[in-house]
């Protein structure tokens, strides 16, 4: 069955697997430390013009998030997100299990608004008891976020700056970033992105890896002991060399981009294919993740030929379901698509 269900429903791009094969058997110190590891991290480094920056790989992006959260914020501090962010609606309270609170603000198609930001923290500081309760320590956006959206330049700087104004980091989530840069709607590149935050991360499980992601702080800005924090919370791979032998294949070549740009065009190729067909969308998306609005039993009818992912309920007869497409989709699968609704 031809399966638009999520963009990492295939295993790994054909020359990751190459490279994988191909150092097999070389033998490699553990933990990250290996060349692979370094090679990756300059390429990454010189990618977002920021040789002071601090890389490091980890396995998966709830971990990632975790982690980056965790080990930044004090311990009196919480993290603000869009109520529909990431680690807010769907990490399994991966944030608060490690005793840090996930303060939320008004989510809008995916995105936080730079005002909102500012009056959670206004009226946190206005309120005499602050002392109380959770301090906002941190922002947290996804890039692109949850529904597929992207934050304009302009967004990007507004949120720094109150970030700035209050000095808390600004943690980019970048589970699908490749998605967002590739899109003819973005007006911003990898490097402004890095200027504008003091920590993302380049996803590599949704963009073409069998898993993995690039961990960059900016400006040499890492917490203390990172690797020893990274281990305390059973994330630091033995074989670190399976991440860094990826992520050097990433960007060697400009794979990334490319691989993120074929998304991005079998997105265009979906959208128009459904936009003939007369279907209703939810929002307008301009990356890999596109929302439909189904009869839910037209749904329950297109669910046993093409598999997709259930977003949210619309109405009592229907449903938002999502569609997306990477890498591995290919011309044949919209074809199949085209010719079944």
């Amino acid at each position: 069955m031809v399966s638009f269900a999520s963009d990492y429903i295939a295993g790994a791009h054909p020359r990751i697997l190459e490279r994988l094969m191909e150092t097999n058997m070389e033998p490699l110190s553990g933990y990250g430390s290996d060349k692979y590891c370094e090679s990756a991290s300059e390429k990454i480094k010189k990618a977002c013009n920021c040789p002071d920056a601090d890389v490091y790989f980890i396995a998966g992006g709830t971990q990632t998030n975790q982690i980056v959260i965790s080990t930044m914020l004090e311990n009196f501090q919480g993290v603000v997100s869009a109520v529909t962010g990431h680690v807010s609606a769907h990490e399994a309270g991966a944030i608060e299990y490690t005793g840090h609170k996930v303060l939320t603000v008004p989510g809008y198609e995916g995105k936080m608004k730079a005002e909102d930001l500012m009056k959670l923290i206004k009226t946190f500081y206005g309120d005499e008891n602050h002392e109380h309760m959770v301090f906002p320590g941190m922002t947290y956006i996804s890039y692109p976020t949850e529904y597929g959206t992207i934050y304009s330049k302009k967004e990007l700087e507004d949120i720094y700056a109150v970030c700035r104004e209050y000095d808390i980091p600004l943690f980019i989530d970048g589970a699908r970033l490749g998605y967002a840069l590739a899109s003819s709607q973005c007006d911003i590149t990898l490097s402004e992105l890095a200027a504008l935050c003091d920590v993302f991360y380049i996803g590599g499980t949704k963009v073409g890896a069998l898993c993995g992601e690039a961990v960059v702080f900016t400006h040499g800005n890492a917490p203390k002991h990172f690797i020893n924090q990274i281990k305390q919370h059973g994330a630091l791979l033995a074989k670190g060399r399976l991440l860094g032998i990826q992520f050097d294949t990433l960007f060697t070549d400009d794979l990334y981009m490319n691989i993120s740009k074929h998304a991005i065009d079998m997105a265009e190729k979906l959208i128009d294919i459904f936009k003939n067909k007369g279907y209703e969308f939810f929002l307008d998306s301009p990356t890999n993740q596109q929302f439909i609005i189904l009869d839910n039993d037209k749904m329950e009818e297109l669910g046993k030929k093409v598999t997709f992912g259930f977003w949210e309920a619309y109405s009592e007869s229907k449903t938002v379901v999502r569609f997306a497409t990477s890498w591995s989709t290919s011309e044949e699968d919209l074809k199949y698509l085209e010719s079944i609704i």
